[in-house]
Formats: C-alpha cells, structure tokens, sequence
C-alpha cells in the first residue's frame, strides 16, 4: 500500500497548491485571463474522459457481474442512499451555511464510486475484487446521466438555475462522446496505453489540478471567497466527516441485511462509501460551466475525496491484518 499512499499524497499536495496558487494570483487563471485556463480545462475535460473510455476494460466484467446482492447494495447506496443524505445536507442552505457549500455536498453525494482506490483498497483488505471493478466501472457509467440530471433538478432549492437541456448537450459533447470514442478504439489503444500508464495517469491528475485551480481562480477573481472565507473550509471537513459516517453505517447495515460474505462485504463497503474524484471534478465543470461559485461547489468533494481516503486505508490494512468488517 505505500506507492498507493505515496502518489495519492503527491496528488493531495498538487491540489493544495494549485488553491494556494489561485488565491495569492487568480487573475492568469481566471476566466478570460491570460493562460486560457478555461479553454484548456474544457479540453482536459474532453481528453480525461476519452482516456477513460479507452482505458475502461468493459469485457473483463463478466467475472463480476454474477454477485447480484453485492451489486444492489454498492448501487443502491450510490445513487439512492447517498442523495438522500444529500438532499438533507442540502437543507443546510438554509440555516447559515453558504448556499454554494450545501449545494456542493448534494452534488458530491450523486457523483460515481471511485474505480482505481475502490479496487486497490478491496484488494489490500482481501475482498471481491472483480465484484469491486464491476461496480466501480457500472457506477462510472451510471454517473454519466444520474450525477447531471440530479445537480439540475434540485440547484434550484440553493438559489442556483440549470437548464436539464443545456446540463445534457454539455455533457453529451464534454463527458459522453469523448467516453463512447474512448471505448470504441480501445482495441486499437490499450496495449500502447497499458505501456503508458503512468503518462495517462498523469494526463488524468494534471486534468484535475487544472480544474481546481481554474474553479478556485474564477471563485477568488468574483470574490467568492472573502474574509470569513476559512468558514466554508471548516464546515466542509465537519460535514464530509458526518457524511462518511453516517453512509458507512448505512453501508454495514445493507450488508448484514443483505447477508454478504466477508469478501463481497468488503466489495460493497469500499464502492458504497467512496465518491470519485476523477469522475466528479470534469462533471462539475460540465455541469455548473461558467458558476464563479464553482470553487465552493467542488469544495466538499476535494474535503471528502481526502477524507475517505485516508479513513479507507486505515480500514483496508485493519482488514488485512484480521480485522473484523
């Protein structure tokens, strides 16, 4: 597990620079500045996704595809019990915490489970790794209609107006054509993209860099973020701590309900409780294009991506060593 931890920390200080960097100098990086940044992140967003759908190994999922409880209870979680607990958090808007901010957590709770740490944390804990992969990979594909249908339906409740129509062409054209191109040349690219995975991964991470720093430049430059601007960093912990809790606890109570065995638990815990980083930052941009409250609504999905990472290794290596779920 120490190179898993070694480049999610690189990657976690990556991020926190390009925040500190927008604070001290969003003019360059704001929109219409001199780098062009929103220009090249609607390119990031295009090209992550293409990579994405090339680097997806949709015919390996057989081998997962069997353990119907298992995937009831990673998909429910995902994308019925999560928005629930969102749309409660969402409420928050309207007893003094920045309406950006609860929309942000509503958002983070319709976005996909993620693939890479979800799969690595089942197989360091001992669980159903193909029953992990499957999940992950389905909930990817599901993420792509479900997290922008429900962000424009309920914006409004927060003071915020999408048009579902505009939400669908901007994610057809940014997230689900460069995802469909992926996958239909994935034959002709998955051996020189298995020789370069380091470079791919690399491209996936700097895309998402550039996003944060592009959504902090834009929230900085509007003046978003002013003197009492440490308060939406603070809630933001506290709730993504409460969020992780109260899904784990929903997670383990499906599981017993469910009766699963001890690897497929371990499965459905790790892609029921993880939201996707990866898959969240380029939808957001998609989603809430041109918002300069863009910064405070992906803020609660950096704060939790951090947290749930930090908390699931702990998990994983408790379960490897003997741990009990």
């Amino acid at each position: 597990m120490s190179a898993f931890s070694r480049r999610i920390d690189g990657f976690s200080v990556a991020i926190l620079a390009a925040v500190g960097f927008a604070f001290w100098a969003p003019g360059p990086g704001a929109h219409g500045g001199p780098l062009h940044v929103d220009v090249l992140t609607s390119v990031a967003v295009t090209l992550v996704f293409f990579l994405h759908g090339a680097m997806l190994p949709v015919e390996s999922l057989h081998r997962g595809v069997r353990n119907v409880r298992l995937h009831i209870v990673a998909q429910v979680t995902t994308y019925i019990v999560f928005p629930l607990l969102g749309c409660a958090l969402l409420q928050l808007g309207d007893a003094g915490v920045p309406k950006p901010v609860a929309m942000g957590f509503f958002y983070l709770s319709t976005v996909s489970s993620t693939i890479s740490s979800a799969v690595a944390l089942t197989a360091l804990a001992g669980g159903d790794v193909a029953g992990s992969l499957f999940n992950a990979t389905l909930s990817g594909l599901l993420g792509v209609f479900l997290t922008p249908i429900y962000a424009s339906l309920l914006a409004h409740s927060v003071g915020m107006r999408l048009s579902l129509g505009a939400v669908i062409e901007s994610v057809a054209f940014k997230i689900l054509l460069p995802l469909v191109f992926g996958q239909l040349l994935r034959p002709l690219l998955s051996s020189i993209l298995d020789r370069h995975r380091q470079a791919a991964q690399w491209v996936d991470r700097g895309s998402i860099v550039l996003i944060v720093y592009g959504a902090f430049c834009d929230s900085a430059q509007a003046g978003v973020w002013n003197h009492d601007a440490l308060f939406p960093a603070l809630i933001s912990v506290g709730l993504a701590a409460v969020m992780l809790t109260v899904i784990s606890g929903a997670v383990l109570a499906a599981i017993r309900v469910a009766r699963l065995d001890r690897a497929s638990a371990i499965a459905a815990y790790f892609c029921g409780s993880q939201k996707s980083l990866a898959n969240g930052l380029p939808t957001a941009h998609a989603v809430f294009a041109g918002s300069s409250s863009l910064g405070l609504i992906v803020m609660p999905l950096l704060v939790y991506h951090q947290i749930q990472l930090a908390v699931g290794a702990f998990i994983a290596r408790r379960l490897a060593t003997g741990g009990t779920r």
